[in-house]
């Protein structure tokens, strides 16, 4: 902890060294893009898009987890998808997916999580046999297939969201299915028109 706490008591003086200029963010935020990743603290949104502040409205959970959209059992996640699409007005969503990916892998095995009930009860609303279609995939750490099967499972669940199908169907807000290679750095894009995960 020693070294996060004394990059942050020096932040102000690096970023300013950096170029960086935060009082403009005092007045406000228009990000440009909802993006969703996993939680996981390989996955850093900024660091991967070159994102400065300001640039992206962030939403992280287990396994980049988007729920059904309620009002009836209100969540963070759903309030923080509606506040970027209806109240901030971002162009963009990004569902993130990533290799190495506990959450799905976990799913994909069949893993003992009673030692962890909130996240068992978090996954529950996966389907295994959705994500794993091949039995080699469930032996592969990087669980690529299953992790994009998922993202693009997440990216039709936004689409039920009110504001986001208000916006898509009027042709103003575009939705985007990627997967972040951990171990390369590699970032992927599903190209609807090839049903396939390309590099960008």
């Amino acid at each position: 902890m020693d070294p996060l706490q004394e990059r942050a008591r020096t932040f102000r003086d690096r970023a300013a060294r950096g170029g960086l200029e935060f009082a403009a963010l005092a007045a406000g935020q228009s990000p440009q893009a909802l993006f969703v990743t996993c939680s996981d603290s390989r996955v850093v949104p900024s660091l991967i898009t070159g994102a400065d502040p300001g640039d992206l409205f962030e939403l992280r959970t287990a396994g980049n987890i988007v729920p059904p959209y309620s009002v009836e059992q209100p969540s963070g996640e759903v309030a923080t998808v509606e506040y970027a699409v209806d109240v901030l007005g971002v162009r963009d969503v990004v569902v993130c997916g990533h290799s190495h990916c506990g959450a799905v892998g976990a799913v994909v095995r069949g893993d003992d999580l009673s030692a962890v009930p909130a996240v068992r009860g978090w996954l529950a609303g996966t389907d295994p046999a959705s994500l794993a279609t091949e039995a080699a995939e469930v032996f592969d750490p990087a669980v690529a297939g299953p992790v994009q099967r998922h993202v693009l499972a997440q990216l039709d669940r936004l689409r039920h969201y009110p504001g986001i199908a208000r916006r898509t169907a009027a042709g103003d807000l575009r939705l985007h299915a990627w997967f972040y290679e951990v171990h390369t750095g590699l970032v992927l894009a599903h190209r609807p028109e090839a049903d396939a995960f390309l590099p960008l």
